[in-house]
Parts: structure tokens; C-alpha cells; sequence
């Protein structure tokens, strides 16, 4: 597997940590549908939270959120139509970004960018 895979899901296991801490609760992790992936799909009382976690280890090329382009984002609400139809979720729903920066130290930078897109 190549590193920024591995950086990737690396970085999903932080954010799902993260958001377990923050009171969350991890429904799903990597739901495919199609050609579309949510990395996180998350509960919070009768909000369901579908959660893109971008992870890069330097700001060289931007921060690890700008990667979540306009195509990358109507996928993912395809996706999460599947998913609530699928599960008849009747609830509120919200999109969000965490945006995880390994500094060089080793130190993480985690942003959570809540309603990312809707």
C-alpha cells in the first residue's frame, strides 16, 4: 500500500477517535456506494454526521481540507442519500470536514469543520 494511504487511513482512525471523544458515535467507517466513499459516518441524538477526513503531513500544496473540491463533495452527498434511504434516517443530517495536519515534530492540528457543504 502506498504511504499516503496509509497516512489516509491513519488519519481516519484519529478522527474517529476524535469524534468518540467529542460524544460522538462511529456508525460506519469507509461506506462505498458506486464510485463515492464517506471515511466517517457518525451519530450525535438524531443528527447523522457524514464526516471526509483529510489528512496530509504539510501545508506545501494547502491545508488538508481544500482537497475537498466540488466533485469530491457531491459525491459523498450521493453517497450519503444511499445511505439515508437505505436506513430510513428521518432525522437532520450535516456534512463536515476534519482536517488532520501532522506537523514536523510529530505533532496533529486537528480541525472539525462542521456543515463543510451541504
Amino acid at each position: 500500500m502506498a504511504t499516503h494511504n496509509d497516512t489516509g487511513h491513519w488519519g481516519e482512525v484519529k478522527a474517529a477517535e476524535y469524534l468518540q471523544a467529542q460524544g460522538y458515535e462511529i456508525v460506519v467507517k469507509n461506506y462505498r456506494h458506486r464510485h463515492a466513499e464517506i471515511d466517517l459516518i457518525a451519530k450525535q441524538g438524531k443528527l447523522m454526521i457524514f464526516v471526509e477526513v483529510k489528512t496530509r503531513s504539510g501545508t506545501g500544496f494547502g491545508m488538508p481540507e481544500e482537497f475537498v473540491n466540488y466533485a469530491k463533495s457531491r459525491l459523498i452527498m450521493k453517497a450519503a442519500e444511499n445511505y439515508i434511504f437505505d436506513h430510513d434516517w428521518l432525522y437532520d443530517v450535516r456534512f463536515d470536514i476534519i482536517s488532520i495536519l501532522i506537523r514536523p515534530n510529530g505533532d496533529l492540528t486537528i480541525r472539525h469543520i462542521k456543515d463543510a457543504f451541504c
